[in-house]
């Protein structure tokens, strides 16, 4: 049994919903020689996951597909070839089609093993809650992670509802737009729809993840982006804000004005993955300074000559900043040194190649419905 090359294309109504385009259909071109059937993973538990496939959703086993390597294990997001209807019972997973982007964290175990959160993202939204006190310093880290996936970055403030004075809310937002140059910042809430307008269209085609730590909406928000109750919501806890964890597991749904939407579970920890070039995206006015410091390996510490020092000094520049990103490249650098950064370098650069093939192929499907 063969599936047909020519319903690879993008005629599929079912696989178009869920991202597949014609880039994905000449990747998978191959592996329809062999028979098998082209699918989205949308949800992965215990070994098993379920794969939104031409014929709808079914469940297959990965056992095929368990390397050692946890950052290419399946994952939410995946493109994968699996068994046609009738091979097997139950059908697995036989291969998954290579990533265009990837976000992905350090994990707090000793071995500084990589966690893969989502698969072939387009937009990352990063939920933060205006119910507590902004930790821009966990923003610069989601921001970090999220420039090195190759995806674009919006920072959510959700819960805007509970800031009612315009001005402390515009005060608010302008805190986080100085730690995220480049990334739009939108006020929302999902209890007034105040901003819901602008993320929908924000977000319309292509692949959104969606993150942030327990408490901070995220799955209040999967649902107003979703238009139903796809994700269980409880209140945050009075004495802190915080969640508890509603989501268990990654979930991608299909969104009502075009697009997927990833959710994820409450992150406790975000650590950095070999993320140098989104750390530098993130802080990019120091960079830009740094390429003025009279050495080229400046630490802005103490050495004569130094542009970011005197940025410091003449208060263009806040203490705040310089030491958050200098925390950030010696994690990163620690994190590096634990592992093969040759591998993962390449890994990266291929992610982020496919991810401007995958745009590119996107900008070209939406001019075509467009015409």
């Amino acid at each position: 049994m063969s599936f047909p090359l020519s319903s690879l294309s993008s005629s599929s109504s079912s696989l178009d919903a869920h991202g597949w385009d014609s880039g994905w259909a000449s990747a998978f071109a191959p592996y329809a020689a062999q028979g098998l059937v082209p699918g989205r993973v949308i949800r992965v538990d215990r070994g098993q996951c379920d794969v939104a496939t031409d014929e709808g959703v079914i469940r297959a086993d990965t056992a095929f597909v368990t390397p050692h390597d946890p950052l290419r294990v399946v994952c939410t997001g995946d493109w994968a070839a699996v068994d046609p209807e009738g091979v097997s019972d139950p059908r697995y997973v036989r291969a998954c089609l290579p990533r265009r982007t990837a976000f992905a964290r350090s994990t707090s175990s000793k071995r500084s093993e990589g966690q893969i959160l989502a698969a072939n993202v387009d937009h990352a939204v990063i939920a933060v809650s205006l119910a507590v006190e902004l930790d821009l310093g966990r923003i610069e880290r989601f921001l970090a992670l999220a420039w090195e996936s190759g995806a674009q970055p919006t920072v959510v403030l959700s819960k805007a509802d509970l800031v009612p004075d315009p001005v402390g809310l515009s005060y608010l937002v302008e805190d986080v737009e100085t730690v995220a140059p480049g990334v739009q910042v939108l006020p929302l809430s999902s209890a007034t729809g105040e901003g819901l307008d602008v993320l929908a269209a924000t977000v319309a085609g292509g692949t959104t993840v969606l993150l942030g730590v327990s408490g901070a909406g995220k799955s209040t928000l999967a649902n107003a982006l979703v238009g139903e109750d796809v994700m269980d919501v409880q209140a945050a806890r009075d004495v802190d804000g915080k969640g508890r964890h509603t989501t268990t597991t990654r979930n991608l749904f299909v969104l009502p004005g075009g697009g997927v939407l990833i959710d994820t579970p409450g992150l406790r920890g975000v650590g950095l993955w070999d993320a140098e070039a989104g750390v530098g995206q993130v802080f990019s006015e120091i960079e830009e300074l740094a390429g003025n410091c009279r050495f080229h390996d400046c630490s802005h510490e103490s050495e004569p000559g130094c542009a970011v020092a005197a940025a410091i000094e003449e208060g263009s520049l806040p203490v705040r900043r310089l030491e958050s990103y200098q925390k950030l490249i010696r994690e990163n650098r620690r994190i590096v040194a634990k592992t093969d950064a040759r591998v993962r370098s390449e890994m990266l650069k291929d992610w982020k190649r496919m991810g401007r093939e995958g745009r590119t192929a996107m900008e070209i499907k939406r001019g075509g419905r467009g015409r």
